[in-house]
């Protein structure tokens, strides 16, 4: 968790005391935020693929079969 100083007009701050409340300003803002600037669907896509063994092997002996074609070959 981040902090972070913003600056709204008086009658913003006046509306999000009244209507959200002063303890809750900031997790307000952030979860209204969040799906503009946070891609949680390629986070998780990742995360998933990340649990995937078989692919994960597949992958793993793929990249090395590249480093094993680029390496130069004895004479």
């Amino acid at each position: 968790m981040r902090k972070l100083t913003i600056t709204v007009d008086n009658d913003v701050y006046r509306g999000l005391k009244q209507k959200i409340g002063p303890r809750r300003i900031s997790r307000f803002l952030n979860d209204l935020a969040r799906p503009h600037v946070v891609d949680d669907d390629l986070i998780a896509a990742y995360r998933e693929m990340s649990e995937d063994r078989e692919r994960e092997a597949e992958a793993q002996a793929w990249s090395e079969g590249l480093i094993e074609d680029a390496a130069p070959q004895p004479e």
